[in-house]
């Protein structure tokens, strides 16, 4: 029996395990050592937690103090983090992608006693602000050989290796194991849990603070709404720990159901380890879904003729079959051998690669391309969609598993309210909540809010930007942009991102970018517009597709010219813009567009940890770029 209720804190689940779901003999955690896969049980993680816990006891850690992370998702993340959730200590987890000046504002915000750190990469990052963080009293490097990247500075925090501090946590775990056990029966739901600090897509990041109610009750009221998970099911992880939508949708989930948790070896090995792993579930974001997408199409009509045809041949019957189980109906016999035929030809071969076992992927994080979701159906691989903020812990809406509704993010999740108020305004339009839920029911377009169990406790130490986001009558507003359509929560964009032209015009990037992104010469698009007369864009090729047809080499994408100025290649992507621009409006379209050599990324603090663009960053950094777009055009008038 699993005996999760809304009383339950999160170093409550894996005690519930171990005695509802599994032996602790069971394996919970899995990963790669060298070349093998080595299992960790329930036992082996308790252990350590526990060791680790009698550490922190011991140096005078207490109930509420902030203890920090950065460090790559592996079994380390996990017992630091079982360690201190069950002495009432909060995780305050750190991107490893961010700059050492943000890091040191994270630390000094949160005022951080300890870190651990997962590399040689980032503990040089910490040993060059350590000392500017006066409340850090002990380092702990997740690796071996650290002391060379130590020993000849002056710091004023202790460091100690993670394995040291194992061994000693094992020797006093008995003289501090009442003390354990009495604080984990001491922590309310309504404590601390987490720090998470958002992205920063405009302004200081900011720390959310969840609680444990926050985060037990998101997990409850998800699985409530997609009641097919089974603990014999395996979860593949490779978006970051350090972010809420992995935490809570892998993480916490497996720790609900009794789920395995594998660890990818990082995103450039995650297909080889899909195919090792074989996982039953995966959490994803909606640009690998892309990757996958655009590869299976090329693979699938490059080579022409017969193969081609089979391949369309069976992406028709596949939707076809998926339309009418969509539709509540059940297929003909004649379809249904069809559809066997085209599973064998073409669709097993895709599905493969990914283990061959996936009941279902979840896409979060971004808005998922309408097509990508239908062709990912018409396989027969469900994609559930979610959609929420850190502020709500994060899931608000996700996907039910048997009404699939492509371009939406899904029905409400149990016991809490969604509105959509008028922008300007303020009228609210319409409240649903889980149990007002009609097929049928569409609404207005305006802001997203929010009310219930997910929201946030608030920003940490920051009274008035709490205030700004969470009004008197408690509804938390997202920022999104969006409408209930089929019942269903379905997004339009942040408004933040919305872009106002010259004539008064609205529009919202990220649905314009998405159709632009369906063709597979271009991997990422950035809107510019916003009072002006007309939409242009910074576009960045498709690095493969680049080399492939112009046969170029990689000293091309070293060059010192930021921007792309051959005309073969910029005619070849303007023959993709001019047709994807037919679907829409002329307001809409790219009248004008600049090549980016190379990707935004997070190392150039372009984009955030989850992919998120920095729209002030950019504009600014590129803005002799864009106004030369503009004025080629008034040139040219």
């Amino acid at each position: 029996m699993n005996s999760i209720t809304e009383r339950s804190t999160v170093p409550s689940l894996i005690r519930n395990i171990v005695t509802n779901i599994h032996p602790d003999t069971h394996t919970f955690l899995v990963h790669k050592v060298k070349d093998e896969w080595v299992e960790v049980t329930y036992k082996e993680a308790i252990e350590k937690a526990d060791a680790i816990s009698a550490w922190f006891l011991d140096i005078g850690i207490a109930r509420g103090d902030r203890l920090s992370l950065i460090i790559e998702n592996g079994p380390d993340y996990v017992y630091y983090d079982q360690a201190l959730q069950q002495i009432g200590a909060v995780n305050t987890s750190v991107y490893p992608t961010l700059s050492e000046s943000e890091i040191e504002y994270i630390l000094n915000d949160s005022g951080a006693k300890t870190i651990l750190v997962g590399n040689p990469f980032l503990l040089r990052k910490i040993v060059k602000i350590a000392n500017n963080c006066p409340a850090l009293v002990r380092i702990i490097p997740a690796f071996d050989d650290f002391e060379k990247y130590t020993e000849k500075i002056n710091l004023n925090a202790g460091v100690v290796g993670f394995s040291e501090l194992i061994a000693e946590g094992k020797h006093m775990l008995e003289e501090y194991r009442h003390a354990i056990n009495s604080a984990r029966e001491a922590i309310l739901p309504s404590d601390l849990s987490c720090l998470i600090y958002t992205s920063g897509t405009t302004g200081t990041p900011k720390g959310v603070m969840l609680t444990h109610y926050n985060l037990t009750e998101n997990v409850r009221a998800s699985l409530e709404q997609i009641p097919i998970l089974e603990k014999t099911d395996k979860f593949l992880s490779f978006l970051p720990l350090s972010h809420v939508f992995e935490r809570t949708a892998t993480y916490h989930i497996c720790l609900h159901e009794g789920c395995t948790m594998a660890f990818a070896q990082s995103l450039e090995l995650l297909a080889k380890n899909m195919a090792e792993v074989r996982p039953t579930i995966m959490n994803c974001v909606p640009r690998l879904l892309e990757r996958i997408y655009d590869k299976a199409m090329k693979n699938g009509t490059s080579a022409g003729g017969a193969k081609t045809r089979i391949f369309l041949w069976a992406l028709g019957i596949g939707r076809k079959y998926r339309l009418i189980h969509e539709e509540g109906k059940k297929p003909g016999l004649l379809l249904r051998n069809q559809q066997k035929i085209a599973d064998k030809l073409v669709f097993s071969k895709i599905k493969e690669k990914t283990g061959g076992r996936l009941k279902f992927l979840i896409s979060g994080g971004g808005a998922l391309p309408k097509n990508v979701g239908e062709f990912f159906g018409d396989l027969g691989i469900k994609v559930l969609e979610g959609f929420g903020l850190t502020e709500t812990s994060p899931v608000m809406a996700v996907t039910e598993n048997d009404r699939v509704i492509y371009g939406t993010v899904g029905r409400i999740i149990p016991r809490i309210e969604v509105a959509i108020q008028n922008v300007d305004t303020k009228e609210i339009y319409t409240i649903q909540t889980h149990d007002t839920f009609k097929e049928d029911f569409q609404s207005e377009e305006g802001e997203i809010i929010v009310r219930g169990h997910c929201v946030m406790k608030g920003y940490w130490d920051k009274p008035e930007e709490t205030a700004t986001v969470i009004d008197p009558d408690g509804w938390f507003h997202t920022g999104d942009i969006g409408r209930f359509y089929k019942g269903n929560l379905q997004i339009t964009d942040r408004l933040k991102n919305m872009l106002v032209n010259a004539y008064g015009k609205n529009v919202y990037p990220t649905p314009v970018e998405n159709t632009y992104l369906k063709s597979p010469r271009i991997e990422q698009v950035f809107l510019v517009g916003d009072k002006r007369e007309y939409i242009t864009a910074i576009l960045v090729p498709s690095r493969e597709a680049l080399q492939e047809t112009f046969n170029l080499s990689d000293e091309f994408f070293n060059k010192p010219d930021l921007f792309i100025g051959d005309k073969q290649i910029v005619d070849w992507i303007a023959q993709d813009i001019k047709r994807l621009s037919n679907e829409l409006a002329k307001f809409e379209r790219i009248k004008s567009f600049k090549l980016k050599r190379n990707p935004f990324s997070m190392d150039e603090g372009e984009i955030t940890p989850t992919m998120k663009a920095k729209r002030k960053v950019i504009e600014k950094r590129y803005a002799t770029a864009i106004d030369e777009m503009y004025l080629q055009e008034t040139a040219a008038d």
